[in-house]
C-alpha cells in the first residue's frame, strides 16, 4: 500500500464533533458546500469517516481508535493493567453508565453519520468525476454497513438511522427512532454491501487500493454478518422470549431457522470461488532447500508491510494503525536490556490459551496418545532457537502456532540483534514482577503472537483484520451446521492443519470427527488456536451461547509470586470472572436512553 493514501486515512478531519451520535451535520455547516464542492476536502472527509474503522493495535486503552475489550475480555488473555476495559467486563464491574460502552457505542454511530453525510453530498464535488464519485459513495456505503456490523456483534438489535442526515437540533423523542430486529438489521447491512460489492467490482482494491473499502471486504463483512444471524445467540434464543420492542416483536429470533446457515455457508463459498487461489491464498514460506516451514508460514502470516502493496495473499483486508502499542504490550520487560527489546510484557496469555494448543502430533493435550507431559523438564529445541535448552515439558513438543503465540519462562527472545536474550517471567526473572512492578505478565505467559523480529518501536504497521484461513473456518462452521458431513467441511479445516504443520484429520495419524457434534467441538478448538488473540473469541464464546461456562469461573496461570524459580511451575487461579446471562447484549448507553425515550433497554441491565 502506498504511502499517499496512508496519510489521507491518518488524517483526522476538521469536521468531526463531539456531540450525540444523531447529530449528522458537521459543526462548521456554514462552509457545508465548499467543503464538498472540492476533491482535496471530500477525500479528507472520507479520510474521516475511514478512521472509525477500529485499531486494535490499541486495545490496551480500550475505545482509543475504537479499539474493543475483545482480547483481554475473553478466556485468551489477561491484561496487568486494571485501566484496561476487559478487566472491567472480566469481573462484571460495568453497566450502562460506563464510559467505554458509550464511547464506542456513539464513535460507531459517528461513523455512520459521517457516511451518511457523505453519500448525500459528495455529489457537490465539482472536480471530482462521475466515476470517482460513484466509487466514493460505495465506500462510505461500505463503511456505515462495517460500523453497523461492529454495532450488531456487541449490541444484537441496533438502531438502523434513516440514510439521509438528520437536522441537528431535532427533537429525538418526536423522531421516535426505535432499535430494529435481528432479522431487519442484518437485512439492511447484507443489502447494503451486496450494492457495495458490484458498484466496486472494477476498482483495484491491491497495491494502491490496499486498505480502501473494496469488493472482497464488502463481500466478507457481509459473510460475517450472515454467521452471526446463524449463531445461537440471535437464531432461535429462547431466551430472549421477552425481549420485544412496543409492538411486542421479537427483536431477536426465538424460532431457530437451518437455512440462516445455508445462507452464510453459501457466502463464504461465493468469497472462495471467486478469488482463491487467484487473488487470495494462505501464506507459505519455505526454507532455503525448497521444503515447506509452517513455523514461518504461521508467524509471518500477520507481518503486513505496508511497502508489499498485498504480497501477503493471506490478507483480505488491513488497516493502518501504528502498532507501537501492541508491541510495548507484548515484548517482554527484560530489564537491564536496550529499548529494542524491552517492553512491558503486560498483554499476558491464560493457562487455558496455551492448554488449547495442541501437541506435535495434531492433538488436544487431554487425548492419551497427545504424548503430552504435564510435569518436569527435557532438552528441547525451539523452532526460533538455535541450541536445545531446559524447557518445562509441557512447553515441549507443541504444534508449531504454539510457538508463534506464545513467550514462556525461559524462551529465547525473538530479537537478537541485542544477544541472546533468555526471557524469564517468574517472580525474580528479567521479566518478572518483582523488577518489572507493574509491567509483568499476570499469568506468567505473554503473548508472542503478530510481533515482527525487529525494534520494537517502530510503529508503522498494517493491522490485519480479516484474513483467508478465518474465511475457511467460517465456510467449515456453517456447512457443518445444516450440511453435516459435506466433504469441503473436513477439506478446509484440514488446509488450515496442513498450513499449521500438524496432521490432517482422517490421515494415519489422526482420526477425523465422526459426526456433526465431534466436527463442531474440531472446529472451534482449531478456531481457538488459528485466531488466537485476533479479535474473534469474545464473539464467538457469546454467539455461540457458551461464554457463561467460558468466561465465567477462575482463570489460570503459573505463579508469578513464588519467590523460588521451581515453584514458579504450579498451576494457580489469577482471576476468579464473572459473566452473567445479561453480559451476552452489552448495555445501551443510558445517555443515549435519556435523550431518546423510545429505545429498549438490553435484558438485565
Amino acid at each position: 500500500m502506498k504511502k499517499s493514501f496512508l496519510l489521507i486515512l491518518i488524517v483526522m478531519a476538521i469536521f468531526s464533533c463531539n456531540d450525540e451520535f444523531l447529530d449528522q451535520v458537521p459543526d462548521d455547516r456554514l462552509t457545508f458546500e465548499q467543503t464538498f464542492s472540492d476533491r482535496v476536502t471530500v477525500e479528507q472527509y472520507l479520510a474521516n469517516t475511514y478512521s472509525q474503522i477500529p485499531n486494535e493495535f490499541n486495545q490496551r486503552y480500550t475505545t482509543n481508535e475504537n479499539s474493543g475489550p475483545w482480547t483481554g475480555a475473553s478466556d485468551e488473555a489477561e491484561y496487568v493493567w486494571g485501566f484496561h476495559m476487559g478487566n472491567s467486563l472480566n469481573v462484571g464491574d460495568w453497566n450502562s453508565t460506563t464510559q467505554g460502552v458509550s464511547n464506542l457505542w456513539s464513535n460507531f454511530y459517528r461513523g455512520i453519520r459521517s457516511a451518511s453525510t457523505f453519500i448525500h453530498s459528495v455529489d457537490l464535488c465539482t472536480d471530482c468525476g462521475q466515476d470517482l464519485i460513484s466509487q466514493y459513495k460505495a465506500e462510505a456505503r461500505g463503511l456505515r454497513a462495517f460500523y453497523y456490523f461492529n454495532l450488531m456483534r456487541s449490541w444484537g438489535p441496533v438502531i438502523i438511522l434513516p440514510d439521509e442526515p438528520i437536522q441537528p437540533d431535532t427533537d429525538l423523542n418526536t423522531l421516535g427512532l426505535e432499535r430494529n430486529s435481528i432479522p431487519e438489521v442484518v437485512d439492511y447491512i447484507v443489502s447494503e454491501l451486496d450494492m457495495v460489492a458490484a458498484a466496486l467490482e472494477d476498482v483495484p482494491f491491491l497495491e494502491n487500493n490496499f486498505g480502501r473499502m473494496s469488493t472482497p471486504f464488502a463481500m466478507i463483512i457481509k459473510q460475517k454478518t450472515l454467521l452471526f444471524a446463524a449463531s445461537p445467540l440471535f437464531n432461535g434464543n429462547s431466551d430472549y422470549s421477552d425481549f420485544v420492542n412496543d409492538n411486542g416483536e421479537h427483536l431477536i429470533p426465538v424460532n431457530y431457522d437451518e437455512q440462516k446457515w445455508k445462507l452464510a455457508a453459501d457466502a463464504a463459498k461465493a468469497f472462495i470461488d471467486k478469488y482463491v487461489p487467484g487473488v487470495f491464498d494462505l501464506y507459505r514460506e519455505n526454507n532455503e532447500d525448497g521444503s515447506f516451514n509452517p513455523f514461518l508460514s504461521s508467524r509471518n502470516v500477520h507481518i503486513v508491510d505496508p511497502g508489499l502493496n498485498g504480497a501477503n495473499k493471506e490478507i483480505i483486508y488491513a488497516r493502518p494503525g501504528g502498532g507501537n502499542t501492541y508491541h510495548y504490550d507484548v515484548t517482554p520487560y527484560h530489564f537491564g536490556s536496550a529499548p529494542e527489546v524491552r517492553g512491558a510484557g503486560g498483554l499476558s496469555a491464560t493457562q487455558e490459551a496455551v492448554d488449547a494448543f495442541f501437541t506435535s502430533n495434531g492433538r488436544s493435550i487431554d487425548d492419551p496418545q497427545a504424548n503430552y507431559e504435564a510435569d518436569g523438564f527435557s532438552q528441547f529445541q525451539a523452532p526460533y532457537d538455535f541450541t536445545s535448552r531446559s524447557t518445562y515439558n509441557p512447553w515441549t513438543n507443541r504444534e508449531p502456532r504454539f510457538y508463534t503465540s506464545i513467550t514462556y519462562n525461559g524462551s529465547l527472545w525473538l530479537n537478537r540483534d541485542f544477544g541472546d536474550i533468555i526471557t524469564k517471567t517468574w517472580y525474580g526473572g528479567n521479566s518478572g514482577r518483582q523488577v518489572g512492578t507493574n509491567d509483568y505478565p499476570p499469568t506468567g505467559y505473554v503473548v508472542r503472537k503478530k510481533l515482527p523480529l525487529g525494534d520494537r518501536r517502530v510503529n508503522l504497521r498494517m493491522f490485519p483484520m480479516v484474513r483467508l484461513a478465518e474465511v475457511y473456518l467460517d465456510y467449515a462452521e456453517a456447512l457443518n451446521e445444516y450440511n453435516p458431513g459435506n466433504p469441503d467441511i473436513l477439506k478446509y479445516l484440514n488446509l488450515i492443519r496442513e498450513r499449521a504443520g500438524i496432521p490432517e484429520y482422517g490421515s494415519l495419524e489422526i482420526e477425523a470427527p465422526s459426526n456433526q457434534s465431534e466436527m463442531r467441538e474440531a472446529i472451534r478448538k482449531e478456531r481457538f488456536v488459528e485466531l488466537f488473540v485476533e479479535n474473534h473469541r469474545y464473539f464467538d464464546v457469546r454467539r455461540w451461547k457458551i461464554a457463561e461456562e467460558v468466561l465465567n469461573g477462575p482463570v489460570h496461570g503459573m505463579d508469578i509470586n513464588a519467590r523460588a524459580e521451581e515453584d514458579f511451575y504450579n498451576v494457580v487461579t489469577v482471576e476468579d470472572r464473572v459473566f452473567e446471562f445479561k453480559h451476552y447484549l452489552w448495555p445501551v448507553p443510558q445517555d443515549e436512553r435519556n435523550t431518546n425515550t423510545s429505545l429498549v433497554q438490553n435484558p438485565g441491565w
